[in-house]
């Protein structure tokens, strides 16, 4: 091969051969993209495996668990407007901010799911070792529950009960308060356990065993001031 003045070029070596620097580039951004392409596809797909169904237990723990901490609000709430003893105080204040937090988390988890925010209560929990406890559907007819059977089966006062609470005053409406919601908790209870053992959302569960931990707490604590209150229950 000779070059435009005829002089000899030397031969080239195919071994030796380089893309151009904008080959190079382009080849790069190639990989760089589908990477990327690939590693969102398996991320879409790992997040959609994962999110909980209409139907599971984290769903139905979401909704379930929604209602039962509005009402420990509510009670939370009437009794930091009566009660002048400060250790009840912050208890009631930290049950009111902490499970107004929890609600709205777990209002968000439906949201996020793509789930509606209301279902059949606790029907969710039948295949856990606790179903068969007044949960779920009616035991002898298999009827939705109504909402007294639900409210009993949570441990949640009755719209009498809040009146009363409501009614009351001063040791009286504290010894109120402190039975209605040692019930109130011990009722969310089976609810936790249901969930962690049917469940399996890292998030979920991770709620769940805080919130029994947090709820087995406030339970001794409020059982302690019944006895220096001297409440009959």
């Amino acid at each position: 091969m000779t070059d435009a003045s005829g002089s000899e070029l030397p031969a080239e070596d195919p071994g030796e051969r380089t893309l151009p620097p904008w080959w190079v580039l382009l080849l790069v951004a190639l990989a760089i993209a589908g990477l990327a392409f690939a590693i969102g596809r398996f991320t879409t797909f790992d997040i959609v495996a994962s999110t909980p169904a209409d139907d599971s237990a984290e769903a139905g723990f979401a909704r379930d668990m929604q209602v039962h901490h509005a009402q420990a609000v509510d009670m939370a709430m009437t009794i930091y407007a009566k009660t002048d003893d400060e250790q009840l105080s912050a208890l009631a204040y930290d049950i009111a901010t902490g499970q107004s937090a929890q609600r709205g988390e777990m209002y968000d988890w439906l949201v996020r799911w793509g789930l509606p925010q209301y279902g059949t209560p606790m029907t969710w929990m039948e295949g856990s070792s606790d179903g068969g406890h007044a949960h779920g559907a009616a035991a002898t007819d298999d009827e939705p529950m109504t909402d007294a059977e639900m409210r009993e089966a949570m441990g949640m006062a009755s719209d009498v009960e809040l009146a009363e609470l409501r009614a009351a005053s001063g040791r009286d409406a504290e010894c109120r308060f402190l039975s209605l919601m040692i019930r109130h908790h011990e009722g969310a209870i089976p609810m936790v356990d249901a969930v962690v053992e049917l469940g399996s959302d890292e998030r979920t569960l991770a709620v769940a065993e805080n919130m029994k931990k947090g709820q087995t707490f406030e339970i001794e604590a409020m059982t302690s001031m019944q006895t220096r209150f001297g409440c009959s229950d």
